[in-house]
Protein backbone atom coordinates (compact mmCIF):
# COMPACT_ATOMS: atom_id res chain seq x y z
CA UNK A 1 0.00 0.00 0.00
CA UNK A 2 1.50 3.28 -1.09
CA UNK A 3 -1.27 5.37 0.31
CA UNK A 4 -0.31 5.18 4.00
CA UNK A 5 -3.80 5.65 5.44
CA UNK A 6 -3.19 7.57 8.64
CA UNK A 7 -6.59 8.92 9.47
CA UNK A 8 -9.20 6.58 8.07
CA UNK A 9 -12.22 7.27 10.23
CA UNK A 10 -14.87 8.92 8.07
CA UNK A 11 -18.56 9.44 8.49
CA UNK A 12 -20.81 7.64 6.06
CA UNK A 13 -21.91 10.98 4.65
CA UNK A 14 -18.45 12.12 3.50
CA UNK A 15 -18.73 13.17 -0.12
CA UNK A 16 -16.31 12.45 -2.90
CA UNK A 17 -16.28 16.07 -4.02
CA UNK A 18 -14.99 17.16 -0.67
CA UNK A 19 -11.89 15.00 -0.79
CA UNK A 20 -10.34 15.85 -4.13
CA UNK A 21 -8.78 19.34 -4.04
CA UNK A 22 -5.87 18.26 -6.23
CA UNK A 23 -5.43 18.80 -9.94
CA UNK A 24 -4.21 16.12 -12.36
CA UNK A 25 -0.49 15.73 -12.67
CA UNK A 26 2.03 13.33 -14.15
CA UNK A 27 4.51 11.17 -12.22
CA UNK A 28 7.79 12.91 -11.44
CA UNK A 29 11.04 11.44 -12.74
CA UNK A 30 14.40 11.90 -11.10
CA UNK A 31 17.57 12.97 -12.85
CA UNK A 32 18.63 9.32 -13.04
CA UNK A 33 15.43 8.43 -14.87
CA UNK A 34 13.76 6.67 -11.91
CA UNK A 35 10.02 7.09 -11.62
CA UNK A 36 8.77 8.29 -8.26
CA UNK A 37 6.73 5.33 -6.98
CA UNK A 38 4.91 7.55 -4.49
CA UNK A 39 3.39 9.74 -7.21
CA UNK A 40 0.43 7.75 -8.46
CA UNK A 41 -0.34 9.46 -11.75
CA UNK A 42 -3.32 11.46 -13.02
CA UNK A 43 -6.03 12.36 -10.54
CA UNK A 44 -4.19 11.10 -7.49
CA UNK A 45 -5.90 12.33 -4.35
CA UNK A 46 -3.51 11.07 -1.72
CA UNK A 47 -0.31 12.99 -2.40
CA UNK A 48 0.42 16.48 -3.58
CA UNK A 49 2.35 16.92 -6.85
CA UNK A 50 6.08 16.32 -6.57
CA UNK A 51 8.67 17.96 -8.83
CA UNK A 52 11.72 16.31 -7.28
CA UNK A 53 12.33 12.99 -5.62
CA UNK A 54 15.25 11.54 -3.75
CA UNK A 55 15.92 8.19 -2.20
CA UNK A 56 15.34 7.37 0.52
CA UNK A 57 12.12 9.30 1.00
CA UNK A 58 12.35 10.94 4.40
CA UNK A 59 8.72 11.83 5.01
CA UNK A 60 5.51 12.80 3.26
CA UNK A 61 3.80 16.15 3.54
CA UNK A 62 0.03 16.13 3.12
CA UNK A 63 -0.31 19.88 2.73
CA UNK A 64 -3.42 21.47 1.23
CA UNK A 65 -3.14 23.11 -2.16
CA UNK A 66 -5.25 25.94 -3.55
CA UNK A 67 -8.02 26.49 -4.37
CA UNK A 68 -9.43 25.61 -0.99
CA UNK A 69 -13.04 24.44 -0.65
CA UNK A 70 -15.02 27.06 1.21
CA UNK A 71 -17.85 26.67 3.71
CA UNK A 72 -17.86 22.89 3.78
CA UNK A 73 -20.62 21.19 5.69
CA UNK A 74 -19.67 19.51 8.99
CA UNK A 75 -19.62 16.05 7.37
CA UNK A 76 -17.49 17.18 4.44
CA UNK A 77 -13.71 17.01 4.71
CA UNK A 78 -10.87 17.64 2.32
CA UNK A 79 -8.37 14.88 1.61
CA UNK A 80 -5.52 16.31 3.66
CA UNK A 81 -7.81 16.51 6.69
CA UNK A 82 -8.05 12.70 6.71
CA UNK A 83 -4.46 12.43 7.86
CA UNK A 84 -2.39 13.33 10.88
CA UNK A 85 -1.40 16.97 11.24
CA UNK A 86 1.41 17.91 8.86
CA UNK A 87 3.51 19.40 11.64
CA UNK A 88 3.12 16.41 13.96
CA UNK A 89 3.86 13.94 11.16
CA UNK A 90 6.93 15.83 10.02
CA UNK A 91 8.31 16.11 13.54
CA UNK A 92 7.81 12.40 14.28
CA UNK A 93 9.22 11.30 10.93
CA UNK A 94 12.28 13.49 11.33
CA UNK A 95 12.89 12.05 14.78
CA UNK A 96 12.56 8.52 13.45
CA UNK A 97 14.96 9.32 10.64
CA UNK A 98 17.48 10.80 13.09
CA UNK A 99 17.16 7.76 15.35
CA UNK A 100 17.90 5.31 12.53
CA UNK A 101 20.68 7.37 10.96
CA UNK A 102 23.99 5.53 10.72
CA UNK A 103 27.54 6.67 10.10
CA UNK A 104 29.37 4.73 7.43
CA UNK A 105 33.17 4.33 7.37
CA UNK A 106 33.47 5.65 10.92
CA UNK A 107 36.74 5.68 12.83
CA UNK A 108 34.81 5.25 16.08
CA UNK A 109 34.94 1.91 17.91
CA UNK A 110 32.65 -0.73 16.44
CA UNK A 111 31.38 -1.70 19.87
CA UNK A 112 31.69 -0.47 23.45
CA UNK A 113 30.28 -2.94 25.93
CA UNK A 114 26.82 -3.73 24.54
CA UNK A 115 26.59 -0.54 22.43
CA UNK A 116 27.22 -0.41 18.68
CA UNK A 117 26.62 1.90 15.70
CA UNK A 118 28.08 5.02 17.32
CA UNK A 119 27.12 8.30 15.63
CA UNK A 120 28.53 11.65 16.86
CA UNK A 121 25.87 14.14 17.90
CA UNK A 122 28.11 17.15 18.54
CA UNK A 123 27.56 20.02 16.07
CA UNK A 124 30.14 19.86 13.31
CA UNK A 125 31.45 16.58 14.76
CA UNK A 126 33.49 18.54 17.27
CA UNK A 127 33.69 17.91 20.97
CA UNK A 128 31.88 20.37 23.20
CA UNK A 129 33.70 22.93 25.31
CA UNK A 130 35.29 21.49 28.44
CA UNK A 131 32.40 22.33 30.76
CA UNK A 132 33.44 19.51 33.04
CA UNK A 133 37.15 20.36 32.93
CA UNK A 134 37.74 17.77 30.19
CA UNK A 135 36.75 17.61 26.51
CA UNK A 136 33.44 15.80 26.20
CA UNK A 137 31.71 14.11 23.28
CA UNK A 138 28.17 12.85 22.80
CA UNK A 139 27.22 9.85 20.64
CA UNK A 140 24.06 8.02 19.71
CA UNK A 141 24.42 4.24 20.06
CA UNK A 142 22.31 1.10 19.72
CA UNK A 143 22.10 -1.29 22.64
CA UNK A 144 22.41 -4.95 21.69
CA UNK A 145 20.71 -5.89 24.96
CA UNK A 146 17.32 -4.28 24.43
CA UNK A 147 17.47 -2.86 20.88
CA UNK A 148 16.96 0.73 22.08
CA UNK A 149 19.04 3.79 21.26
CA UNK A 150 20.93 5.68 23.95
CA UNK A 151 23.10 8.77 24.22
CA UNK A 152 26.67 8.14 25.36
CA UNK A 153 28.45 11.09 26.96
CA UNK A 154 32.20 10.51 26.80
CA UNK A 155 34.58 12.49 29.02
CA UNK A 156 37.94 12.35 27.27
CA UNK A 157 41.23 11.97 29.11
CA UNK A 158 39.76 11.24 32.55
CA UNK A 159 41.25 8.61 34.84
CA UNK A 160 39.16 7.32 37.70
CA UNK A 161 41.29 7.54 40.85
CA UNK A 162 38.76 6.00 43.23
CA UNK A 163 36.41 3.21 42.16
CA UNK A 164 33.87 4.29 44.76
CA UNK A 165 33.35 7.62 42.97
CA UNK A 166 31.52 5.97 40.10
CA UNK A 167 29.09 4.22 42.43
CA UNK A 168 27.11 7.44 42.77
CA UNK A 169 25.63 6.61 39.37
CA UNK A 170 23.62 3.87 41.08
CA UNK A 171 21.95 6.55 43.19
CA UNK A 172 21.24 8.67 40.10
CA UNK A 173 19.59 5.73 38.39
CA UNK A 174 16.86 5.89 41.04
CA UNK A 175 15.93 9.47 40.13
CA UNK A 176 12.95 9.53 37.77
CA UNK A 177 11.62 12.81 36.49
CA UNK A 178 9.96 13.85 33.24
CA UNK A 179 12.11 17.00 33.37
CA UNK A 180 15.42 15.16 33.49
CA UNK A 181 17.33 12.98 31.04
CA UNK A 182 17.55 9.61 32.76
CA UNK A 183 21.02 8.16 33.38
CA UNK A 184 21.46 4.39 33.04
CA UNK A 185 25.10 3.48 33.51
CA UNK A 186 28.72 4.63 33.51
CA UNK A 187 32.09 2.93 32.99
CA UNK A 188 35.68 3.65 32.02
CA UNK A 189 37.10 2.58 28.67
CA UNK A 190 40.18 2.75 26.49
CA UNK A 191 38.32 1.91 23.25
CA UNK A 192 38.75 5.50 22.01
CA UNK A 193 42.54 5.32 22.26
CA UNK A 194 42.74 7.16 25.57
CA UNK A 195 41.44 6.92 29.07
CA UNK A 196 37.79 7.96 29.00
CA UNK A 197 34.69 7.58 31.10
CA UNK A 198 31.32 7.07 29.39
CA UNK A 199 27.90 7.93 30.83
CA UNK A 200 24.76 6.36 29.30
CA UNK A 201 21.59 8.47 29.06
CA UNK A 202 18.23 8.30 27.33
CA UNK A 203 18.41 9.42 23.72
CA UNK A 204 16.04 12.19 22.62
CA UNK A 205 16.36 12.60 18.83
CA UNK A 206 16.71 16.07 17.33
CA UNK A 207 17.00 17.68 20.74
CA UNK A 208 19.10 20.78 21.12
CA UNK A 209 20.46 22.72 24.08
CA UNK A 210 18.78 25.89 25.27
CA UNK A 211 21.91 27.70 24.14
CA UNK A 212 21.36 26.49 20.57
CA UNK A 213 17.58 26.97 20.76
CA UNK A 214 17.80 30.60 21.91
CA UNK A 215 21.19 31.75 20.62
CA UNK A 216 21.88 29.44 17.68
CA UNK A 217 21.65 30.13 13.96
CA UNK A 218 17.87 29.69 13.94
CA UNK A 219 16.75 30.86 17.41
CA UNK A 220 13.24 30.26 18.68
CA UNK A 221 12.96 33.98 19.46
CA UNK A 222 14.82 36.86 17.91
CA UNK A 223 14.52 38.81 21.16
CA UNK A 224 13.56 38.17 24.78
CA UNK A 225 11.09 35.25 24.93
CA UNK A 226 7.56 35.65 26.30
CA UNK A 227 7.10 35.39 30.03
CA UNK A 228 4.91 32.30 29.69
CA UNK A 229 7.81 30.46 28.05
CA UNK A 230 10.21 31.41 30.83
CA UNK A 231 7.71 30.41 33.51
CA UNK A 232 7.37 27.06 31.76
CA UNK A 233 11.15 26.61 31.95
CA UNK A 234 11.18 27.55 35.65
CA UNK A 235 8.39 25.13 36.56
CA UNK A 236 9.95 22.27 34.62
CA UNK A 237 13.32 22.82 36.27
CA UNK A 238 11.55 23.02 39.62
CA UNK A 239 10.07 19.61 38.89
CA UNK A 240 13.53 18.22 38.10
CA UNK A 241 15.08 19.71 41.24
CA UNK A 242 12.30 18.31 43.44
CA UNK A 243 13.10 14.81 42.20
CA UNK A 244 16.89 15.27 42.46
CA UNK A 245 17.00 16.98 45.84
CA UNK A 246 14.40 14.57 47.17
CA UNK A 247 16.92 11.73 46.80
CA UNK A 248 19.70 13.65 48.56
CA UNK A 249 21.55 14.65 45.39
CA UNK A 250 22.35 17.93 43.67
CA UNK A 251 22.10 18.66 39.94
CA UNK A 252 25.30 20.77 39.64
CA UNK A 253 24.73 21.14 35.88
CA UNK A 254 21.99 23.73 35.40
CA UNK A 255 23.23 25.75 32.45
CA UNK A 256 21.86 26.74 29.05
CA UNK A 257 24.39 24.35 27.49
CA UNK A 258 23.21 21.40 29.58
CA UNK A 259 19.43 21.78 29.43
CA UNK A 260 17.93 20.09 26.38
CA UNK A 261 15.01 21.39 24.35
CA UNK A 262 13.47 18.07 23.29
CA UNK A 263 10.11 19.08 21.79
CA UNK A 264 7.58 21.87 21.82
CA UNK A 265 8.27 23.79 25.04
CA UNK A 266 9.63 20.63 26.67
CA UNK A 267 13.00 20.85 28.34
CA UNK A 268 15.03 18.28 30.24
CA UNK A 269 18.05 18.65 32.47
CA UNK A 270 20.91 16.55 31.08
CA UNK A 271 24.40 15.48 32.21
CA UNK A 272 23.26 14.77 35.76
CA UNK A 273 25.73 12.73 37.79
CA UNK A 274 28.82 13.56 35.75
CA UNK A 275 30.31 16.13 38.13
CA UNK A 276 29.62 13.84 41.08
CA UNK A 277 32.02 11.35 39.48
CA UNK A 278 34.58 13.81 38.13
CA UNK A 279 34.69 16.14 41.13
CA UNK A 280 33.05 14.60 44.20
CA UNK A 281 31.87 17.25 46.65
CA UNK A 282 33.02 17.26 50.26
CA UNK A 283 30.72 20.08 51.33
CA UNK A 284 27.32 19.51 52.98
CA UNK A 285 24.74 18.53 50.39
CA UNK A 286 22.50 21.44 51.40
CA UNK A 287 25.18 23.91 50.33
CA UNK A 288 25.58 22.18 46.98
CA UNK A 289 21.82 22.06 46.45
CA UNK A 290 21.58 25.79 47.20
CA UNK A 291 23.91 26.42 44.25
CA UNK A 292 21.39 24.71 41.97
CA UNK A 293 18.89 27.49 42.66
CA UNK A 294 21.49 30.17 41.96
CA UNK A 295 22.38 28.44 38.69
CA UNK A 296 18.70 28.28 37.74
CA UNK A 297 18.31 32.00 38.40
CA UNK A 298 21.33 32.81 36.25
CA UNK A 299 20.04 30.65 33.41
CA UNK A 300 16.61 32.30 33.44
CA UNK A 301 18.17 35.77 33.60
CA UNK A 302 20.31 35.00 30.55
CA UNK A 303 17.26 33.84 28.62
CA UNK A 304 15.08 36.73 29.78
CA UNK A 305 17.66 39.31 28.70
CA UNK A 306 18.55 37.34 25.57
CA UNK A 307 22.16 37.90 26.53
CA UNK A 308 24.61 35.10 27.44
CA UNK A 309 26.67 37.63 29.44
CA UNK A 310 23.73 38.95 31.47
CA UNK A 311 25.30 38.08 34.82
CA UNK A 312 28.25 40.40 34.14
CA UNK A 313 25.99 43.38 34.80
CA UNK A 314 23.42 41.96 37.15
CA UNK A 315 21.93 45.25 38.43
CA UNK A 316 21.29 46.61 34.93
CA UNK A 317 19.83 43.39 33.61
CA UNK A 318 17.56 42.77 36.59
CA UNK A 319 16.15 46.26 35.99
CA UNK A 320 15.53 45.26 32.38
CA UNK A 321 13.63 42.19 33.61
CA UNK A 322 11.53 44.40 35.91
CA UNK A 323 10.58 46.66 32.98
CA UNK A 324 9.93 43.83 30.53
CA UNK A 325 8.18 41.22 32.67
CA UNK A 326 5.83 41.08 35.64
CA UNK A 327 6.89 41.94 39.18
CA UNK A 328 6.28 38.35 40.25
CA UNK A 329 8.68 37.02 37.63
CA UNK A 330 11.30 39.63 38.50
CA UNK A 331 11.07 38.74 42.20
CA UNK A 332 11.57 35.02 41.59
CA UNK A 333 14.57 35.61 39.30
CA UNK A 334 16.10 38.04 41.80
CA UNK A 335 15.67 35.64 44.75
CA UNK A 336 17.14 32.76 42.77
CA UNK A 337 20.19 34.73 41.64
CA UNK A 338 20.91 36.20 45.07
CA UNK A 339 20.40 33.05 47.14
CA UNK A 340 17.02 34.06 48.49
CA UNK A 341 15.65 30.60 47.68
CA UNK A 342 17.51 27.68 49.23
CA UNK A 343 15.08 24.74 49.14
CA UNK A 344 12.70 23.19 46.64
CA UNK A 345 9.83 23.87 49.05
CA UNK A 346 10.55 27.59 48.90
CA UNK A 347 10.82 27.50 45.11
CA UNK A 348 7.61 25.49 44.79
CA UNK A 349 5.72 28.08 46.84
CA UNK A 350 7.21 30.93 44.80
CA UNK A 351 6.09 29.48 41.47
CA UNK A 352 2.86 27.82 42.62
CA UNK A 353 0.50 30.01 40.57
CA UNK A 354 2.55 29.64 37.43
CA UNK A 355 2.84 25.90 37.96
CA UNK A 356 -0.91 25.59 37.49
CA UNK A 357 -0.72 27.70 34.34
CA UNK A 358 1.99 25.42 32.97
CA UNK A 359 -0.03 22.38 33.97
CA UNK A 360 -3.06 23.77 32.17
CA UNK A 361 -0.99 24.36 29.02
CA UNK A 362 0.45 20.85 29.24
CA UNK A 363 -3.04 19.38 29.57
CA UNK A 364 -4.26 21.31 26.53
CA UNK A 365 -1.24 20.12 24.58
CA UNK A 366 -1.91 16.57 25.71
CA UNK A 367 -5.50 16.89 24.50
CA UNK A 368 -4.19 18.02 21.13
CA UNK A 369 -1.88 15.04 20.86
CA UNK A 370 -4.71 12.73 21.91
CA UNK A 371 -6.84 14.15 19.12
CA UNK A 372 -3.99 13.45 16.71
CA UNK A 373 -3.88 9.90 18.03
CA UNK A 374 -7.62 9.56 17.48
CA UNK A 375 -7.00 10.65 13.91
CA UNK A 376 -4.86 7.57 13.36
CA UNK A 377 -7.05 5.26 15.45
CA UNK A 378 -8.57 3.50 12.46
CA UNK A 379 -5.25 2.60 10.82
CA UNK A 380 -4.66 -0.82 12.28
CA UNK A 381 -8.31 -1.78 12.14
CA UNK A 382 -8.76 -1.11 8.44
CA UNK A 383 -5.29 -2.30 7.44
CA UNK A 384 -6.05 -5.65 9.04
CA UNK A 385 -9.19 -5.88 6.92
CA UNK A 386 -7.24 -5.05 3.77
CA UNK A 387 -4.63 -7.67 4.67
CA UNK A 388 -7.28 -10.34 5.17
CA UNK A 389 -8.85 -9.49 1.82
CA UNK A 390 -5.42 -9.62 0.22
CA UNK A 391 -4.78 -13.08 1.66
CA UNK A 392 -8.11 -14.38 0.36
CA UNK A 393 -8.85 -12.64 -2.94
CA UNK A 394 -7.78 -14.52 -6.08
CA UNK A 395 -5.42 -16.86 -4.24
CA UNK A 396 -4.08 -19.04 -7.10
CA UNK A 397 -4.37 -22.30 -5.13
CA UNK A 398 -5.08 -23.48 -1.62
CA UNK A 399 -5.02 -27.06 -0.31
CA UNK A 400 -4.84 -28.47 -3.85
CA UNK A 401 -7.92 -26.49 -4.86
CA UNK A 402 -7.08 -24.07 -7.75
CA UNK A 403 -10.49 -22.35 -7.55
CA UNK A 404 -10.64 -22.02 -3.76
CA UNK A 405 -10.90 -18.21 -3.88
CA UNK A 406 -13.50 -18.34 -6.67
CA UNK A 407 -16.04 -20.54 -4.91
CA UNK A 408 -18.46 -20.19 -2.03
CA UNK A 409 -18.31 -17.11 0.14
CA UNK A 410 -14.85 -16.27 -1.19
CA UNK A 411 -16.39 -15.35 -4.53
CA UNK A 412 -18.54 -12.71 -2.86
CA UNK A 413 -15.45 -11.29 -1.21
CA UNK A 414 -13.81 -10.98 -4.61
CA UNK A 415 -16.82 -9.08 -5.91
CA UNK A 416 -16.78 -6.90 -2.82
CA UNK A 417 -13.13 -6.10 -3.50
CA UNK A 418 -14.10 -5.06 -7.02
CA UNK A 419 -16.96 -2.97 -5.61
CA UNK A 420 -14.53 -1.07 -3.37
CA UNK A 421 -11.59 -0.55 -5.70
CA UNK A 422 -12.70 -1.26 -9.27
CA UNK A 423 -15.92 0.70 -9.57
CA UNK A 424 -16.46 2.92 -12.60
CA UNK A 425 -18.68 5.91 -13.27
CA UNK A 426 -21.24 6.49 -16.01
CA UNK A 427 -18.47 7.23 -18.51
CA UNK A 428 -16.71 3.99 -17.60
CA UNK A 429 -13.94 5.93 -15.86
CA UNK A 430 -12.36 4.52 -12.66
CA UNK A 431 -13.87 5.91 -9.47
CA UNK A 432 -10.94 6.89 -7.28
CA UNK A 433 -12.86 7.93 -4.19
CA UNK A 434 -11.17 7.71 -0.81
CA UNK A 435 -14.45 8.32 1.00
CA UNK A 436 -16.06 5.35 -0.77
CA UNK A 437 -13.17 3.03 0.16
CA UNK A 438 -13.10 3.99 3.82
CA UNK A 439 -16.86 4.06 4.22
CA UNK A 440 -17.15 0.52 2.84
CA UNK A 441 -14.34 -0.77 5.03
CA UNK A 442 -15.85 0.87 8.11
CA UNK A 443 -19.20 -0.77 7.38
CA UNK A 444 -17.49 -4.12 6.83
CA UNK A 445 -15.57 -3.85 10.08
CA UNK A 446 -18.75 -2.95 11.97
CA UNK A 447 -20.70 -5.75 10.27
CA UNK A 448 -23.86 -3.68 9.90
CA UNK A 449 -27.10 -4.98 8.42
CA UNK A 450 -27.01 -2.63 5.43
CA UNK A 451 -27.05 -4.52 2.15
CA UNK A 452 -24.87 -3.94 -0.89
CA UNK A 453 -25.34 -5.14 -4.48
CA UNK A 454 -22.32 -6.93 -5.94
CA UNK A 455 -22.05 -7.60 -9.66
CA UNK A 456 -19.58 -9.85 -11.43
CA UNK A 457 -17.22 -8.42 -14.03
CA UNK A 458 -19.18 -10.02 -16.88
CA UNK A 459 -22.49 -8.77 -15.36
CA UNK A 460 -23.88 -12.31 -15.41
CA UNK A 461 -24.03 -12.67 -11.65
CA UNK A 462 -25.54 -10.29 -9.14
CA UNK A 463 -25.71 -10.71 -5.37
CA UNK A 464 -27.41 -8.64 -2.69
CA UNK A 465 -25.66 -9.29 0.57
CA UNK A 466 -25.32 -7.51 3.93
CA UNK A 467 -22.09 -6.25 5.42
CA UNK A 468 -22.77 -8.57 8.36
CA UNK A 469 -22.66 -11.60 6.05
CA UNK A 470 -19.56 -10.27 4.30
CA UNK A 471 -17.81 -9.90 7.63
CA UNK A 472 -18.78 -13.43 8.59
CA UNK A 473 -17.46 -14.67 5.23
CA UNK A 474 -14.12 -12.95 5.54
CA UNK A 475 -13.59 -14.27 9.07
CA UNK A 476 -14.54 -17.78 8.02
CA UNK A 477 -12.22 -17.76 5.00
CA UNK A 478 -9.33 -16.33 6.98
CA UNK A 479 -9.72 -18.87 9.76
CA UNK A 480 -9.72 -21.58 7.11
CA UNK A 481 -6.34 -20.36 5.92
CA UNK A 482 -5.01 -20.72 9.45
CA UNK A 483 -6.02 -24.37 9.82
CA UNK A 484 -3.65 -27.26 9.00
CA UNK A 485 -4.09 -28.44 5.38
CA UNK A 486 -5.61 -31.80 6.31
CA UNK A 487 -8.44 -29.99 8.13
CA UNK A 488 -9.38 -27.64 5.33
CA UNK A 489 -10.58 -29.99 2.63
CA UNK A 490 -14.34 -30.09 2.30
Amino acid sequence: MHHGFENLGLTDNTTAAAINPYADYTPSITASGQVNPYVQGHGDIFYTPATAYSMPLNYHLYAPSAPFPQKLLPYQRTAYSFFMSDNVREELQRKQEATLQRLEASSLPLQINEYTQLVPLDPGNRGTAPTFGYPSWIYKALSNDDGNYYALRRIEGFRLSNESDIRVVQRWKKVHSASMVTIHNAWTTTKFGDSSIVFVYDYHPLSKTLADAHFGQTPLFSHAPPETVLWSYVTQMTNALRAIHGTGLAARCIDISKVLFTSKMRIRLSCCGILDVLRPEQRPITDVQAEDFTSLGKMILILACHNPMAMHNFAKNIDYVAKTYSNGFRDVVYKLCTGGIKTTSELTVAVADQTFNSLDSALHYNDGLENQLKGALENGRLVRLLCKLGFINERPEYDMEPRWSETGDRYCLKLFRDYIFHSVDGDNQPVVDLAHVITCLNKLDAGIDEKVMLTSRDSNNCFIISYRDLKRSIESAFQELLKPPNQTRR
